[in-house]
């Protein structure tokens, strides 16, 4: 009896009408995935582009707001020592381009903020919302072959996530 239950689980395993679980959270290690989104001023970006240097992406709930203008502001303020590290610099949230625009000029942001309209990169990546009600704010270190090397998470501070960005890029270089 016990056989024919573990042959019927495994034919049920197999089975393609069983309901896929939700995707799980990319995690230390992990490969990132192919992305092609648009940015404020309406060039595709793609997770190519960033190959071949570190990158720093990270995930931001609203542009405007005084967290997120804060965070970005702090990435634009050390642009140049994120760059001395050999690293490129790309903000991402679901605002569309002409709100990116508007938020990037304003701010005078030198890097890329991408739009994640109906937020299908920021699922991919398991950011979850605060409370279900607002988008995380999350920062992601990916080495030069695209591997997440370090992740950061804080909703509330946002300069935060530019001193741990810095460190985990020296560590990567160490």
């Amino acid at each position: 009896m016990n056989e024919l239950v573990f042959s019927r689980l495994a034919h049920l395993k197999k089975s393609k009408s069983l309901p896929q679980s939700p995707p799980m959270s990319l995690q230390i290690g992990d490969q990132i995935p192919e992305f092609k989104l648009l940015d404020q001023s309406g060039k595709y970006r793609t997770n190519k582009e960033f190959s071949g240097k570190p990158l720093v992406l990270f995930f931001y709930p609203k542009d405007d707001t005084p967290g997120c203008t804060i965070e970005v502001c702090g990435f634009r303020d050390k642009y140049d020592l994120f760059q001395a590290l050999g690293a490129k610099v790309c903000g991402i949230s679901n605002g569309n381009e002409e709100s990116h625009f508007v938020f990037s000029n304003k701010n005078k942001l030198q890097y890329p903020l991408l739009c994640d309209e109906n937020n299908s990169l920021r699922k991919v990546f398991g950011v979850k919302k605060f409370m279900g009600l607002i988008d995380g704010r999350v920062t992601y270190i990916i080495d030069s072959r695209g591997i997440i090397r370090y992740i950061y998470e804080d909703l509330l501070d946002g300069s935060a996530h530019i001193k741990e960005a810095i460190k985990a890029l020296k560590e990567i270089q160490a």
